[in-house]
């Protein structure tokens, strides 16, 4: 009689499968923007502020930074959005303008006509304050999101819901229900519970992920798993799996990855988590040493002018537009 574990391990071993033909997806966080420390960071980090020096002209979350992403060799571009006050949403990181422009307030009580009249450079420095870079140089460059929906009309996108407001998620969910079936496949959300349990009920084909969405898919995959199991938490999502938490999950690297995709999930991998609440892409070329040998998911990235090069997308030099 053939053990029970042997069994179990017969049917979560990746030794005994082969990755997906696809190699790995890229996914540029914000695009191609400026790069910046991550030690210290906290919700009220204003990045702008400490940026490193300057190695392109991009700044993230504009349609330049996303053409540049998706040229250097980026399969998905991820993108930060707020709603306005006139109903429209812009594509902006912060709660606030202060760090970033020449502007005040809070982002979701302005008009897009208002951010979009700012200069999104105005507030990167690399030196303390000494030199600013950007100023003036991204006067207008803050994008409506059927801006970038019109622009990349083909291309796959990551939206990030940046509140955990109902509303917002009633505002997205009526922009993107006008979109052909097609083009909302090639479209993700993730963000607060709120907005997000609103798409997904809204929108049941468009792909979701929270915070609590993810856990649940995680911590019932972990425990039920071994069987083959997948959580219907799982289903129609997206999972940002930390690589020190992977070898916890059933079947890491392809059969995980298999059982993921064939619930219409794509799987991407981030640095370790080490608690506090803050989990950054790979930003090296060392990083992907890291990674499972002929690794077949997904790669969350702010530096995919580093990594594009290495997995032999593009060649080292940053597009010009």
């Amino acid at each position: 009689m053939v053990p029970v574990a042997l069994l179990v391990w017969l049917a979560n071993s990746s030794r005994l499968i082969g990755p997906m033909e696809a190699g790995p997806l890229l996914l540029a966080h914000r695009g191609l923007g400026q790069e910046y420390p991550h030690e210290g960071l906290t919700s009220e980090t204003c990045t702008a502020a400490r940026i490193l020096p300057p190695e392109h002209p991009y700044l993230e979350n504009t349609i330049p930074s996303m053409q540049a992403a998706f040229d250097l060799g980026a399969d998905i571009v991820e993108l930060d959005v707020h709603p306005t006050v006139d109903g429209r949403f812009a594509v902006f990181h912060d709660w606030t303008v202060d760090c970033r422009t020449d502007g005040t307030g809070v982002t979701r009580e302005k008009t897009l006509a208002y951010l979009q009249s700012l200069d999104v450079g105005f507030g990167y420095t690399a030196d303390g304050g000494e030199t600013y870079p950007f100023r003036g140089k991204g006067i207008g460059k803050l994008p409506a999101l059927e801006n970038v929906l019109d622009t990349f009309p083909d291309h796959r996108l990551l939206i990030n819901v940046k509140s955990n407001d109902l509303r917002e998620g009633e505002l997205l969910a009526g922009l993107l229900a006008g979109l052909p079936s097609a083009r909302l496949e090639k479209i993700l959300v993730y963000g607060g519970a709120r907005p997000i349990a609103v798409l997904r009920d809204r929108l049941p084909a468009l792909r979701v992920m929270s915070q609590e969405t993810l856990k649940h898919c995680l911590i019932r995959y972990i425990a039920f798993g071994w069987s083959g199991y997948v959580p219907a938490s799982c289903e129609r999502s997206l999972l940002l799996v930390p690589l020190n938490a992977a070898p916890w999950l059933w079947g890491w690297p392809h059969r995980f990855v298999r059982r993921m995709a064939a619930v219409g999930t794509p799987v991407f991998v981030v640095d370790d988590y080490a608690g506090g609440g803050f989990t950054q892409g790979l930003n090296r070329v060392e990083d992907l040493e890291r990674l499972p040998s002929n690794f077949a998911g997904g790669i969350w990235t702010d530096r995919i002018d580093l990594l594009a090069p290495a997995l032999g997308r593009t060649d080292a030099s940053h597009p010009e537009h």
